[in-house]
């Protein structure tokens, strides 16, 4: 099995000279790598203790990672607003990571060892550490117990390729396909770290239009900031992203927004809140405070009476550190695509963390584990070691904790409505017409024209 922790490691140690650098381009959107618990206090006070009687948590404190991008504004509002305080967990603490590589070593060690007890995670992250195909063979069980949100990512392209009709669908495939007899080298495209979310993203899209993503292009985990640069001077052609990345591209004309992730997906699972499982098993009280703080810092963040507190909060120095004029359009569903596609203007296309148009976004749908974990076997990650429908179930049936999120969400008070009666969401539908029934992974699979098994 290729040595994932390793490479991704070399190449995030190798590349901080050029992310501290280009910090200075981006005006520090991925803040400061080496900062690690951030301590920032908002102006608000923290709401008075609302613990009920035998719900007093184990302890008080938990130390959850987070990336500087919006899908981590759950843990952070939860920090800021005083959701966790409220919820008896007054030590509580939010750490940057300098990046994904990080958080999985941070996790692996736990932070007795000065490491995390959990935080947030691309997905199927949880899954592939529970099984230790990310950590060297070492196996750290993990829970997965909320999804912290939806949309704010997309396809980024570098202006080199503009008027190519670089779309959501591929115009012309053959133009990427043709990229290494016309320009010297593959098309080259990049993402944050492989075999999770960022890199299904851009797979997909890349394998909606004929394009192997495996043989036709060059397909890399490398840092945002090296990527943005490689955009920028050419040597890099696209970019799997969140925001506020997408907005700092096309506004500093490095290039354009090929599609929104919501456009590919609507509605789409993205980030989610997952912690070691010897930490949930041996504090099931502090972890259902963590889901209720969580739960309520995610409808506070829904709220667009809300998004310039949320905006100014996390735009700050320990937390994003990114101006607030860039974090503003994306968090109103403003986006501006670029290569004369028509802009975006919809609330629910940008961040959403509590409730979408099909019901809640928050609820860990095991239909979505699935999904995640069926995409993991279509391009044969890992040597195969997820080999079947079977053996994903199975896990996902281990690391998949819904039923917490269950008993949090009605200790908390959250109307039955908003409480999923499911743990499947049901059939999904795609840009391109492909659909996925949970029910039947393995139609799915073979509806797939492109893909490893």
């Amino acid at each position: 099995m290729p040595d994932y922790s390793r490479f991704t490691r070399r190449r995030f140690l190798a590349t901080a000279g050029a992310t501290a650098a280009s910090s200075v381009l981006l005006k520090g959107c991925m803040g400061n790598p080496l900062s690690d618990t951030a301590t920032q206090q908002s102006p608000a006070a923290a709401p008075a203790a609302n613990v009920a009687a035998g719900d007093t948590p184990e302890v008080t404190t938990v130390k959850l990672g987070f990336i500087p991008i919006v899908e981590s504004a759950p843990l952070i509002i939860a920090k800021e607003k005083g959701f966790f305080a409220k919820y008896g967990l007054t030590g509580a603490e939010v750490s940057k990571q300098a990046n994904w590589a990080s958080a999985r070593d941070n996790v692996v060690n736990g932070s007795e060892a000065g490491g995390i007890d959990g935080g947030q995670w691309q997905m199927p992250m949880p899954h592939l550490i529970t099984e230790g195909l990310i950590t060297n063979g070492r196996k750290i069980p993990m829970y997965v117990l909320a999804q912290l949100n939806t949309h704010g990512n997309g396809i980024a392209i570098s202006g080199k390729n503009a008027g190519k009709g670089l779309g959501l669908k591929i115009n012309d495939p053959d133009y990427i396909k043709a990229y290494e007899k016309t320009q010297g080298r593959k098309f080259k495209a990049a993402h944050t770290f492989p075999n999770v979310n960022q890199d299904f993203w851009i797979r997909y899209w890349f394998a909606a239009s004929g394009i192997d993503p495996d043989k036709d292009i060059d397909l890399l985990a490398v840092p945002p900031a090296e990527t943005v640069q490689g955009m920028k001077t050419g040597t890099m052609d696209a970019f799997s992203t969140g925001d506020p990345w997408p907005y700092r591209i096309v506004a500093d004309d490095i290039g354009f927004m090929a599609a929104l992730t919501e456009q590919i997906w609507k509605f789409h699972p993205e980030e989610y809140l997952a912690l070691r499982a010897d930490w949930v098993d041996k504090h099931p009280k502090a972890t259902k405070a963590i889901l209720k703080a969580v739960m309520e810092a995610q409808q506070w963040c829904d709220k667009p009476e809300n998004r310039p507190e949320l905006i100014s909060i996390v735009s700050g120095r320990n937390y994003f550190n990114v101006p607030v004029n860039v974090l503003t359009p994306p968090y109103e569903g403003k986006y501006r695509l670029g290569d004369g596609k028509p802009e975006v203007n919809d609330f629910k296309a940008g961040p959403l963390y509590w409730k979408d148009d099909l019901g809640s976004v928050s609820y860990p749908y095991k239909s979505h584990d699935l999904w995640f974990l069926t995409e993991t076997m279509r391009w044969g990650f890992h040597d195969g070691a997820i080999k079947d429908i079977d053996t994903a179930k199975k896990l996902l049936d281990k690391v998949n904790r819904e039923d917490l999120w269950r008993e949090a969400a009605k200790e908390a008070g959250i109307a039955s409505a908003d409480i999923p009666t499911s743990t499947s969401r049901g059939v999904e539908k795609f840009f391109d017409g492909v659909t996925f029934d949970p029910d039947k992974p393995e139609a799915y699979l073979a509806s797939l024209k492109i893909k490893r098994t």
